[in-house]
């Protein structure tokens, strides 16, 4: 059976030329020019038109975009604001930590320096001249270099522009403390 429909299918063709019937492309047409141009004109507006629509909806796309573009570089204007305020903050922040390192540092003076502050002063205010070496008031205290020289500190600090630290006249080297004036 299917060798007969294949016969059939084949011989189609030849039976439809020999009933005289030929195809539209084989047949001749005259029109004008005029005509031609119309219809050349009609079929390019066809062929342009979805072009058209897609070109119209690019522009949208385009102008929402810069839209877009704009409304981010107004966030991003607005984050370097915030970020810069937000540095401020932070090296207002270190400096303010930075100066409480330094106060909780600088401890104050103890009961003893205090005392030897005092025993200092007393000494000074007892001697007709009001001044000592530094080394006679390390033999009164009892002390070395450096407990000697924190305990003037802790006194100059104490009574500024009340005490004064000078050279011995004979030896460079030897420093006294001079209790000035009042």
């Amino acid at each position: 059976m299917s060798e007969i429909a294949s016969a059939s299918i084949n011989t189609l063709p030849s039976a439809v030329r020999q009933a005289g019937f030929e195809s539209p492309s084989d047949e001749a047409i005259t029109i004008s020019v005029s005509q031609l141009q119309d219809l050349i004109k009609e079929a390019v507006e066809q062929a342009i038109e979805p072009l058209q629509d897609r070109i119209e909806a690019l522009d949208a796309t385009v102008a929402n975009q810069g839209e877009e573009i704009a409304a981010l570089r107004s966030t991003v204007a607005s984050l370097e604001k915030d970020r810069d305020h937000l540095s401020e903050n932070l090296f207002i922040q270190l400096k303010l930590i930075n100066d409480l390192r330094e106060q909780t540092n600088k401890k104050a003076p103890g009961k003893t320096e205090l005392s030897r502050a005092e025993k200092i002063e007393r000494y000074l205010a007892g001697r007709p001249d009001h001044k000592a070496t530094f080394e006679t008031l390390k033999g009164v205290l009892q002390i070395n270099n450096v407990l000697l020289n924190q305990t003037i500190k802790i006194l100059m600090d104490g009574s500024p522009g009340r005490y004064g630290v000078t050279k011995a006249p004979g030896d460079k080297r030897k420093r006294t403390l001079v209790m000035l004036p009042r």
